[in-house]
């Protein structure tokens, strides 16, 4: 009989690390999603809280309830074959859109912090996360798990020192960055975000709900990630409308609002801020991996090297350019990939 280990406390802190990314801790993400449509960003931050929480958990049951090592395994079962297939790689394409972004983003913030080449970034971050995959599903979650609290930490505090130690500019109240062309009001925002932010994380929520200790486990690992993703997003946001006019041009916000702040913060945030880059990039491999291994018929080992050759090359679109196109598209996909699953999980499909 298999043996169930992992707590409703790592399952929280896997969840926040999966979704967490260069996207979420440079504050593109809520910059691009939520804080430029001001006080309705904030309606929207309230219902992805909460819709993190709903299909966290009905993901992560359903690996807990099947058993399944995959998330091919669980859109097998969620429509009919050839829709399984679309969703399929539909998958694979967000999960390489997730990492691309995420390779994107450590070149960003080495180019913005140091003035190289981002190449360099790019090339390290490479380099860490094939070698995590290569140690197995028990190194991945180990990895991504233990960076999270530092997160979390880090972001609080650059989003409150910033407004003790840093006054608002000016300029306050003229226009900040355009909305993005993809997503032109809230309500769409925040669908187009917990669609790709879940479907994106299917790779990993559902084995990790195959190996949580019980159904509570899983009810609370799910209700707490989304709090914790909740009140990161939140803080982001305060700090980020502050500074709205100013942010037109930075493709690194946060450890720009750190560096106003704080020197040393400055510094402290664009480490936490790589470590979270490196645990959603080793998720999106990891899922990658696991997949695409599975046809490729050789060495998986080889198929994660040739992944990440690819994703370096695409990663030289531009972090912004990629947030704000890519992430758009992964959710329009997505919505129909997280309908289906609601309608097999209340048809009884898993069971």
């Amino acid at each position: 009989m298999k043996k169930y280990s992992v707590s409703s406390a790592k399952i929280a802190a896997t969840y926040i690390g999966t979704v967490v990314g260069a996207g979420f801790a440079s504050g593109q993400e809520v910059l691009q999603f939520f804080t430029v449509f001001g006080q309705k960003g904030l309606y929207g931050l309230i219902a992805v809280t909460a819709l993190f929480a709903v299909f966290g958990y009905i993901i992560m049951d359903i690996g807990y309830t099947c058993g399944f090592n995959s998330y091919h395994e669980l859109i097998r079962c969620s429509g009919p074959r050839f829709m399984s297939r679309i969703f399929d790689f539909t998958i694979i394409f967000f999960l390489f859109g997730s990492l691309t972004v995420m390779i994107a983003g450590a070149g960003a913030i080495i180019r913005q912090q140091f003035n190289v080449s981002e190449m360099w970034g790019s090339l390290f971050l490479a380099v860490i996360t094939v070698m995590t995959v290569f140690t197995g599903f028990s190194g991945v979650i180990n990895s991504i798990s233990a960076v999270v609290p530092f997160l979390l930490v880090a972001t609080t505090g650059v989003c409150i020192l910033s407004f003790f130690r840093d006054p608002l500019p000016s300029d306050i109240s003229t226009s900040g960055p355009a909305v993005a062309p993809l997503i032109n009001n809230w309500v769409l925002a925040t669908i187009l975000y917990i669609s790709y932010n879940t479907v994106s994380s299917l790779a990993v929520l559902c084995p990790l709900g195959a190996e949580a200790k019980s159904r509570s486990a899983v009810y609370r690992g799910a209700a707490l990630g989304s709090m914790g993703l909740g009140a990161g997003m939140t803080t982001i946001f305060f700090a980020l409308y502050r500074f709205l006019p100013v942010l037109k041009n930075v493709e690194v916000p946060m450890a720009y609002i750190a560096g106003r702040a704080s020197a040393l913060f400055k510094v402290m945030y664009i480490v936490v801020l790589l470590a979270e880059i490196y645990t959603t990039a080793v998720g999106g491999l990891f899922g990658l991996k696991t997949r695409v291994a599975g046809f490729a018929g050789v060495n998986w080992k080889l198929v994660v090297i040739a992944i990440m050759l690819l994703s370096l090359t695409a990663s030289r679109c531009g972090f912004a350019n990629l947030v704000r196109y890519i992430y758009p598209i992964m959710g329009y996909c997505g919505i129909v990939i997280i309908v289906s699953l609601m309608i097999s999980r209340y048809k009884k499909k898993f069971s």
